[in-house]
């Protein structure tokens, strides 16, 4: 899983953001939103995988308008583990934010305005991810290994946020 590589890449890098604490926090995040919406981890991965195949066009389409500098931006700027209805804002619009709640709510029997609800935290989350390939020193420095992966610049479509929550998980629980 070449995602996932990259992640762990990051983490053992200490020139790039990512960490055991972030990937933990991650981990803790999406079990607290399976905790609170009384659903399995896996439909809440679910949610995510659908979330990031969404957030992976919106910054593909602001590399292709703005260059990597600006989807680098977006990602450093709404990177968290909070709700934050201004990354979904910034992301989507209204419209794809109802379309991105019918296709989740079709994929997993969640009720599309929770799904609604969850995307303040899910956006977010997703970029958390891919904020790890970052430079520690420089995070607007190019070079982010994970949004590049991401991104997958060699366009071979190998590319799930759900894969690399589930992985991320099994390793915290070594």
């Amino acid at each position: 899983m070449g995602l996932f590589d990259q992640i762990l890449g990051a983490v053992a890098n200490p020139n790039q953001q990512g960490s055991l604490g972030q990937l933990g926090s991650i981990v803790n995040t999406v079990q607290q939103l399976s905790d609170r919406t009384g659903t399995d981890p896996s439909t809440i991965q679910s949610v995510l995988s659908i979330v990031g195949s969404q957030v992976r066009s919106a910054l593909q389409q602001k590399q292709a308008t703005d260059g990597n500098e600006a989807a680098q931006s977006l990602v450093n700027q709404y990177a968290g583990t909070s709700p934050n209805p201004q990354a979904v804002n910034s992301l989507f619009s209204p419209q794809i934010q109802q379309q991105v709640a019918q296709v989740a709510a079709g994929r997993t029997g969640l009720d599309a305005g929770m799904v609604q609800q969850l995307l303040p935290l899910a956006v977010p989350l997703v970029l958390n991810f891919l904020q790890s390939g970052a430079n520690a020193q420089n995070p607007q420095a190019g070079g982010n290994s994970v949004l590049n992966s991401f991104l997958d610049a060699d366009g071979d479509g190998d590319v799930d946020i759900a894969d690399a929550i589930q992985m991320a998980s099994r390793y915290m629980q070594r």
